[in-house]
């Protein structure tokens, strides 16, 4: 049965030039025996995002790695409508570039949305062996202040709304996705709570967040090596 899925992995970026190799070798390391494809849609970076994302799709394949781009900055939530336009997959996972959600957890997500049918598998800062690693104290407060602020407000029964590293069944995306109306950084929120209100199965899988890595590096070192041995067979097989 599970042969038969297929996960499309949206990425939108804007100047993640540094960050759109790493996360895209992690992704490849992470995701053994599993069908899918990475779809970036980027908005126009001026850095050169792009030409790393072209060079990527010569060592992984066009069909593995589609370069989605827009002509300018058009924000988040009209990222991931682009984005879902070319997803071939049944399953929509949708994550940040900045390295901030780790790969490692996409394998927990597949898992939990197999074994319990969910349509959304949401990963949650907020639980017992979840995390912020690099916020200040003043961010864990803001943040976990809109979190418990929605909660009250809204209660849809999931610990952190805010959060944007999510699996979703793609239906479901669709149904969900086209019945938002904020933009940004309200988004997230404003879907999983229309997700909950329309009765949707929502389960939650703990991660750890790490706060941007080029800027103020978070990623272990073992994994810095491991990308810099990626990228030297990046730079001797293109």
């Amino acid at each position: 049965m599970g042969e038969k899925n297929k996960y499309s992995i949206i990425i939108p970026t804007y100047n993640e030039r540094l960050n759109i190799a790493l996360i895209i070798y992690l992704v490849f390391k992470h995701l053994t025996d599993v069908d899918f494809e990475i779809i970036v849609v980027d908005d126009g970076s001026p850095d050169g995002t792009q030409d790393i994302v072209k060079q990527l799709q010569k060592v992984y394949g066009e069909d593995r790695i589609l370069l989605r781009p827009r002509p300018r900055k058009l924000g988040l939530g009209t990222a991931y409508i682009h984005g879902l336009k070319h997803a071939s997959g049944n399953f929509v996972v949708i994550m940040d570039a900045d390295l901030s959600h780790h790969p490692k957890y996409l394998p927990r997500f597949i898992k939990k949305q197999m074994e319990t049918g969910a349509n959304i598998v949401t990963g949650t800062r907020y639980v017992s062996s979840g995390g912020v690693h690099g916020w200040n104290l003043m961010r864990k407060l803001t943040s976990r202040g809109a979190n418990v602020l929605a909660q009250t407000l809204l209660w849809p029964g999931v610990s952190d709304l805010t959060g944007s590293f999510r699996l979703y069944q793609k239906s479901a995306l669709e149904d969900i996705i086209s019945s938002c109306v904020s933009k940004g950084y309200v988004f997230q929120m404003e879907m999983i709570v229309r997700a909950s209100r329309k009765g949707y199965r929502i389960e939650e899988v703990p991660i750890t967040f790490v706060d941007r890595v080029f800027g103020s590096s978070k990623l272990g070192g073992s994994e810095i090596v491991e990308y810099l041995k990626g990228l030297l067979y990046l730079l001797v097989t293109t």
